[in-house]
């Protein structure tokens, strides 16, 4: 199991990200598989992501792990909990969801720059994202601002394709930043399949398109520690869980939200 040092821990508090090398590298075959039944068999919440005539096909889904049994494994057998607990400083980890993106050859789509907070319905300091390539990448590995999880306002979550707010009417959401024109210290490495970068919710990321020859594809957890609580937005979040029937303050609800620890 790889341990996850207390410079890392020290890195995470402080960016909101580190590189974990090789924490899913013993996985990486059955999270490939995986990948390859998803797409075979997407959800309802597979995601539009390219316009018309964008080139390439960017594959875009989550919360799957209840039905691919090989997203199931890995969650609960990898040491990725226990990693994650190291790293929030939390007691306990709960799963939120799972996520899969898979760039082709030739898709020059970037991913927008965005934190994934503010489309969530959970709050709190202890959450961290493991995003997990299963091919090697360089130009189209995942990108973060060191630092952006700690700013005072989340950043606007929109919409990828139509490029539009996510919620409707005025909110007290800070504008998206061009962290390259301001001079924002990015985070990003070369890696091997089955590295992890680890990031905060509020961490500001993205990555370039996938310009090379060969696939691009990621598995991403999301995970929340002993303080994360169910919070209401201005609208329906992403991913949606309708009927869940939480109320703002719950803990997330152990049966759709399983402990791992």
């Amino acid at each position: 199991m790889v341990h996850v040092t207390d410079g890392m821990v020290a890195d995470y508090q402080q960016d909101g990200v580190v590189l974990v090398k090789g924490l899913f590298a013993d996985w990486v075959d059955l999270l490939r598989a995986g990948v390859e039944e998803n797409i075979a068999n997407p959800s309802p919440q597979v995601m539009a992501t390219l316009k018309p005539g964008e080139r390439g096909r960017f594959f875009d889904d989550y919360c799957n792990w209840s039905r691919i049994p090989a997203f199931e494994q890995v969650i609960r057998q990898s040491g990725a909990a226990e990693a994650a607990a190291r790293l929030m400083g939390s007691e306990r980890v709960q799963l939120f969801h799972d996520h899969v993106l898979v760039k082709e050859p030739g898709t020059n789509k970037a991913t927008p720059w965005h934190t994934d907070g503010p489309y969530y319905f959970v709050e709190g300091r202890q959450t961290v994202s493991f995003w997990v390539p299963l091919d090697p990448v360089k130009e189209a590995s995942l990108r973060c601002v060191a630092g952006s999880h700690l700013w005072a306002r989340d950043v606007l979550p929109t919409r990828w394709v139509s490029e539009t707010s996510f919620y409707p009417g005025d909110h007290d959401y800070m504008p998206v930043p061009d962290p390259e024109a301001e001079g924002m210290r990015i985070m990003e490495w070369e890696m091997e399949p089955g590295d992890a970068v680890a990031f905060h919710y509020r961490t500001l990321h993205g990555a370039r398109g996938n310009t090379s020859a060969t696939r691009r594809r990621a598995f991403s957890l999301r995970l929340v520690g002993d303080d994360a609580r169910y919070v209401e937005r201005p609208g329906p979040t992403s991913p949606p869980f309708p009927g869940h029937g939480m109320e703002p303050g719950d803990q997330l609800r152990a049966d759709w939200f399983p402990f791992l620890m």
